[in-house]
């Protein structure tokens, strides 16, 4: 069975950073296209970042291009997301997600198979 676990959110001040990562288990992780999804209250669940199986392409939401930078580890079975020159409405619960085998990652969360709990990042101003 799929497990993935989200940690390393927490409060920082803006222009601050933060690290999360995603522990996945119960599959060949090196299979899978990952994802980075974040919700803040009221709002609907938005795109953050995309890598492909191997890691090779990575997409991003405009809104955090050239600030965010997703990686995994296939070796460690672990998704990361670097997130440097944070700001306020940077704050939402963050969630990694899992395509299905082999499937090319997008923007939109129905196209994940699998989600994570969520870690809350809170940015002050």
């Amino acid at each position: 069975q799929v497990h993935l676990v989200e940690s390393g959110g927490g409060l920082v001040q803006a222009g601050g950073s933060l690290r999360l990562s995603c522990a996945a288990s119960g599959h060949t992780f090196s299979s899978y296209s990952m994802g980075w999804f974040r919700q803040a209250p009221g709002k609907e669940r938005e795109f953050v970042a995309a890598i492909t199986w191997i890691g090779t392409s990575t997409y991003y939401a405009d809104s955090v291009k050239g600030r965010f930078t997703i990686s995994r580890d296939n070796a460690k079975n672990t998704l990361y997301l670097q997130m440097n020159s944070l700001k306020p409405e940077d704050t939402a619960v963050y969630y990694c997600a899992q395509c299905p085998k082999f499937a090319q990652p997008t923007d939109y969360a129905t196209g994940y198979a699998y989600w994570g709990q969520g870690t809350q990042v809170t940015v002050s101003s």
